[in-house]
């Protein structure tokens, strides 16, 4: 796994096989990525004149999206890879949308408090450490506007692949930590969606709820 100069400094795990990104989010979601990222965007409700962040935006799919149902506000993508922010740029321009992306981490995010409407993170948490998630989450408190919203989907606990993906994953750097692979942590049950409830009430979230879906294998929660 090559890494560039560029690469910020964090104790969370960066990804940075940006190319073949898209491809194996279809593959772990057994092709529901699309499904799954409407189905945020259907939660977060983002609305016109919003202005909205993407935290650990990837490849910038999500934030395209979110870009076009905002329309006029400003929409920002952050992520510690900056292979994956070249490749966000990439899009963005190709389909003609005007959103800021840039390399950052989400325990020191580079906003102004209440700069933001929405705050959405999709399957990026369960890359960071307890310790990170509470800063990263205190963080996305900070910058959000009262009353504002944040919006998180990630692997359910329990959450277990139905296919060998040990090397694939290894490909991505989320292979073998400890000798054991996240997915093996997933499939005995060892997913974090269950501790972000209290995490997101000690960053100061309230009206924290998981909200059921027909997506079993994933979780999708509501905070203001």
């Amino acid at each position: 796994m090559e890494k560039t100069a560029d690469t910020p400094k964090t104790a969370g795990r960066v990804l940075h096989q940006a190319r073949w990104y898209d491809l194996f989010t279809r593959f772990v979601s057994l092709g529901r990525d699309k499904a799954i990222r409407e189905h945020l965007v259907e939660l977060a409700a983002p609305a016109p004149g919003e202005n909205v962040l993407d935290v650990g935006c990837g490849t910038g799919t999500l934030a395209i999206v979110l870009k076009s149902k905002v329309r006029m506000g400003d929409v920002h993508g952050i992520d510690a890879s900056p292979e994956m922010i070249e490749v966000a740029n990439e899009k963005a321009a190709k389909v003609g949308s005007n959103i800021h992306f840039q390399v950052a981490l989400i325990e020191a995010l580079p906003f102004p408090d209440a700069s933001f409407d929405l705050v959405t993170s999709s399957f990026m948490l369960h890359h960071l450490p307890d310790d990170l998630k509470r800063t990263g989450l205190a963080e996305i408190r900070r910058v959000l506007n009262p009353g504002g919203r944040f919006l998180v989907t990630d692997f359910a606990a329990g959450h277990s692949p139905h296919f060998p993906l040990g090397n694939l994953l290894s490909v991505f750097g989320l292979g073998h930590a400890g000798g054991e692979s996240i997915v093996d942590k997933h499939a005995r049950g060892e997913g974090m969606v269950h501790k972000l409830p209290l995490m997101l009430k000690e960053a100061g979230f309230s009206d924290v709820e998981t909200i059921a879906t027909r997506h079993k294998d994933f979780a999708f929660m509501r905070a203001r």
